[in-house]
Protein backbone atom coordinates (compact mmCIF):
# COMPACT_ATOMS: atom_id res chain seq x y z
CA UNK A 1 0.00 0.00 0.00
CA UNK A 2 1.32 3.62 -1.17
CA UNK A 3 1.31 6.32 1.55
CA UNK A 4 -1.43 8.09 -0.40
CA UNK A 5 -3.68 5.28 0.39
CA UNK A 6 -2.51 4.99 3.78
CA UNK A 7 -3.30 8.84 4.27
CA UNK A 8 -6.83 8.47 3.16
CA UNK A 9 -6.97 5.14 5.30
CA UNK A 10 -6.29 7.65 8.13
CA UNK A 11 -9.10 9.78 6.77
CA UNK A 12 -7.33 12.67 4.88
CA UNK A 13 -6.86 13.37 1.20
CA UNK A 14 -4.34 15.65 -0.32
CA UNK A 15 -5.68 18.46 -1.92
CA UNK A 16 -5.10 19.40 -5.06
CA UNK A 17 -2.94 22.61 -5.47
CA UNK A 18 -2.82 25.46 -7.64
CA UNK A 19 0.12 27.27 -8.38
CA UNK A 20 -0.28 30.55 -6.63
CA UNK A 21 1.45 33.64 -9.43
CA UNK A 22 1.35 36.25 -6.06
CA UNK A 23 4.25 34.48 -3.97
CA UNK A 24 7.40 35.58 -3.77
CA UNK A 25 8.54 32.78 -2.92
CA UNK A 26 8.14 28.78 -3.73
CA UNK A 27 5.78 26.69 -1.51
CA UNK A 28 8.44 23.85 -2.13
CA UNK A 29 12.28 24.01 -3.24
CA UNK A 30 14.12 20.72 -4.06
CA UNK A 31 18.29 20.42 -3.49
CA UNK A 32 19.46 17.35 -3.63
CA UNK A 33 17.77 14.79 -2.44
CA UNK A 34 15.68 16.92 -0.09
CA UNK A 35 12.60 19.14 -0.42
CA UNK A 36 12.02 22.26 2.00
CA UNK A 37 7.98 22.49 2.26
CA UNK A 38 7.08 26.25 2.87
CA UNK A 39 4.95 26.73 6.06
CA UNK A 40 1.34 25.66 5.27
CA UNK A 41 -1.94 26.40 7.24
CA UNK A 42 -4.80 24.33 7.68
CA UNK A 43 -6.63 25.33 4.68
CA UNK A 44 -9.50 22.77 3.19
CA UNK A 45 -10.42 23.88 -0.09
CA UNK A 46 -8.26 27.05 0.19
CA UNK A 47 -10.01 28.61 3.07
CA UNK A 48 -8.75 28.10 6.52
CA UNK A 49 -11.01 26.23 8.74
CA UNK A 50 -9.65 27.43 11.79
CA UNK A 51 -8.81 30.69 12.15
CA UNK A 52 -7.92 31.91 15.87
CA UNK A 53 -5.45 31.45 19.03
CA UNK A 54 -4.40 28.39 20.82
CA UNK A 55 -5.94 28.79 24.29
CA UNK A 56 -7.91 31.24 23.67
CA UNK A 57 -10.49 30.94 20.75
CA UNK A 58 -8.96 27.77 19.43
CA UNK A 59 -9.09 24.43 21.69
CA UNK A 60 -6.44 22.07 22.19
CA UNK A 61 -8.81 19.63 20.06
CA UNK A 62 -8.61 22.18 17.18
CA UNK A 63 -4.80 23.10 17.08
CA UNK A 64 -4.18 19.21 16.60
CA UNK A 65 -6.63 18.67 13.59
CA UNK A 66 -5.06 22.19 12.41
CA UNK A 67 -1.49 20.81 12.52
CA UNK A 68 -2.82 17.47 10.85
CA UNK A 69 -5.00 19.52 7.96
CA UNK A 70 -1.39 21.74 7.62
CA UNK A 71 0.68 18.95 7.36
CA UNK A 72 -1.27 17.11 5.11
CA UNK A 73 -1.17 20.36 2.85
CA UNK A 74 2.66 20.09 3.19
CA UNK A 75 2.30 16.39 1.67
CA UNK A 76 0.56 17.63 -1.24
CA UNK A 77 3.16 20.18 -2.12
CA UNK A 78 5.58 16.89 -2.14
CA UNK A 79 3.18 15.22 -4.41
CA UNK A 80 3.06 17.81 -6.72
CA UNK A 81 6.86 18.25 -7.09
CA UNK A 82 7.36 14.36 -7.35
CA UNK A 83 4.05 13.23 -9.06
CA UNK A 84 3.71 10.61 -5.98
CA UNK A 85 3.83 10.34 -2.23
CA UNK A 86 6.14 7.41 -2.46
CA UNK A 87 8.73 8.63 -3.31
CA UNK A 88 9.67 10.16 0.22
CA UNK A 89 12.48 8.12 1.78
CA UNK A 90 12.01 9.96 5.13
CA UNK A 91 10.38 12.18 6.70
CA UNK A 92 13.73 14.34 8.01
CA UNK A 93 11.79 17.36 10.08
CA UNK A 94 8.76 18.89 11.11
CA UNK A 95 8.25 22.52 11.92
CA UNK A 96 4.99 23.15 14.00
CA UNK A 97 4.40 27.29 14.94
CA UNK A 98 1.22 27.51 17.15
CA UNK A 99 -0.19 30.58 17.48
CA UNK A 100 -1.21 30.73 21.11
CA UNK A 101 -1.71 33.18 24.70
CA UNK A 102 1.33 33.17 26.62
CA UNK A 103 -0.08 30.93 29.49
CA UNK A 104 -0.17 28.32 26.95
CA UNK A 105 2.26 25.80 27.16
CA UNK A 106 1.47 22.67 25.19
CA UNK A 107 2.86 23.47 21.51
CA UNK A 108 4.28 20.03 21.78
CA UNK A 109 0.91 18.22 22.16
CA UNK A 110 -0.74 19.83 19.57
CA UNK A 111 2.34 18.93 17.08
CA UNK A 112 2.47 15.08 18.91
CA UNK A 113 -0.77 14.75 16.69
CA UNK A 114 0.80 15.41 13.41
CA UNK A 115 3.81 12.96 15.03
CA UNK A 116 1.56 10.13 15.59
CA UNK A 117 -0.07 10.95 11.95
CA UNK A 118 3.52 10.29 10.28
CA UNK A 119 4.26 7.46 12.13
CA UNK A 120 1.31 5.54 11.14
CA UNK A 121 1.40 6.57 7.49
CA UNK A 122 4.90 6.22 7.09
CA UNK A 123 6.35 3.89 9.39
CA UNK A 124 9.73 3.59 9.57
CA UNK A 125 10.29 6.26 7.27
CA UNK A 126 8.36 9.01 9.66
CA UNK A 127 10.73 9.18 12.39
CA UNK A 128 11.56 12.78 11.68
CA UNK A 129 13.07 15.56 14.22
CA UNK A 130 10.58 18.26 15.44
CA UNK A 131 10.13 21.79 16.45
CA UNK A 132 6.94 22.96 18.58
CA UNK A 133 7.10 26.70 18.99
CA UNK A 134 4.14 29.25 20.45
CA UNK A 135 3.91 32.29 18.40
CA UNK A 136 1.79 35.39 19.18
CA UNK A 137 0.03 35.27 15.52
CA UNK A 138 0.21 33.53 12.40
CA UNK A 139 -0.31 34.67 9.05
CA UNK A 140 -4.68 35.03 8.23
CA UNK A 141 -5.65 34.13 11.40
CA UNK A 142 -4.35 30.42 11.16
CA UNK A 143 -4.13 28.82 14.86
CA UNK A 144 -1.30 26.06 12.95
CA UNK A 145 1.51 26.71 10.25
CA UNK A 146 3.39 23.59 9.65
CA UNK A 147 6.84 23.53 7.39
CA UNK A 148 8.36 19.87 6.85
CA UNK A 149 11.85 18.53 5.25
CA UNK A 150 11.77 15.49 3.03
CA UNK A 151 14.31 13.24 1.58
CA UNK A 152 13.31 11.72 -1.73
CA UNK A 153 14.63 9.03 -3.62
Amino acid sequence: MGYEERLENEGYKLPEQVKQSKRLFEGGVRTGNLIFVSGNAAKVDGILKYQGIVGDTIAIEEAQDAAKIAFVNCLATVRNMMGSLDGIKKIVNIKGYVASTADFIEQAEVMDAVSALVNEVFGEAGKHSRVSMGTASLPGGTPVEVEIVVEVK
